[in-house]
């Protein structure tokens, strides 16, 4: 019988999912991870490992549909139990530009990756997840969206879309799910320092010392993995559906 609770982190090879599973690792829980590169894994699953956790790779693209019964399946076989998914894999537009330029092909690939997979992981882990005894371990469904849920930024309107699509799946997932026991949350990073923002820097580093962020600074992986590892503690079980804006007061409205 595994004593320690089980989460699966989507995209947690580095940036802000590697911040998660740390916080993570350290909080107690066994860890399983999600990418496409398992030549590096390793490292990654070592570092993990530091912590006391049990950690494992799942090797495979969010988008394609056919990978999650496998991950899923080889969850069951080595844990024999999952209590917290971390949708956070994702990924920026593949051409920032004018909306009028963009091409359909760029569209289906963020979508693909931010919604639709991201989605149909979802399910294929409640499938399992509501089939687990309900032992009093807390249970928890965390989406990393981003303040472009409710942001618009013209020139990345896909990103936008895909997670405002998100946000509106973590709603409808809090109702389905609340008297399953099964807390589902909105946590939504602004400007973190990631790989993903590293060809932005100068351009935010310049927003922000203007004002952009009234916490006068970068958002930083831990801030968004200490706010994960609350919520997966099940101390917020009763505040399921809530949106947690992490981004240092950047999305509250000013005159």
């Amino acid at each position: 019988m595994n004593t320690r609770p089980v989460a699966l982190v989507t995209g947690s090879r580095r940036g802000i999912g590697l911040a998660i599973a740390r916080k993570l690792a350290t909080d107690g829980f066994d860890l399983f991870i999600t990418g496409t590169d398992p030549d590096s894994a390793e490292e990654t699953l070592a570092d993990l490992r530091q912590y006391g956790a049990r950690a494992f790779y799942l090797s495979g693209d969010i988008s394609d549909l056919q990978v999650h019964d496998r991950w899923v399946n080889q969850i069951q076989r080595d844990t024999g139990r999952i209590d917290c998914l971390v949708n956070n894999a994702g990924m920026g537009a593949v051409v920032r530009g004018d909306f009028l330029e963009l091409l359909p092909d760029n569209f289906d690939r963020v979508i693909s990756v931010n919604l639709r997979g991201t989605m149909f992981l979802t399910q294929a882990v409640l499938k399992v997840m509501l089939q687990q005894p309900r032992d009093g371990r807390p249970k928890s469904i965390i989406n990393v969206t981003s303040v472009s849920a409710s942001h618009a930024s013209p020139d990345r309107l896909d990103y936008c879309v895909s997670k405002a699509g998100l946000a509106m799946w973590s709603q409808g997932l809090a109702l389905r799910l609340a008297g399953e026991g099964i807390g589902v949350f909105d946590v939504r990073p602004g400007i973190i320092r990631t790989d993903m923002t590293a060809g932005v820097t100068e351009k935010y580093g310049r927003l922000i010392a203007n004002g952009l962020v009234p916490a006068g600074r970068w958002g930083e992986g831990d801030d968004v993995a200490n706010v994960v590892t609350s919520l997966a503690s099940g101390a917020f079980a009763f505040a399921t559906g809530s949106v947690i804006d992490v981004d240092g007061g950047l999305s509250i409205g000013r005159l």
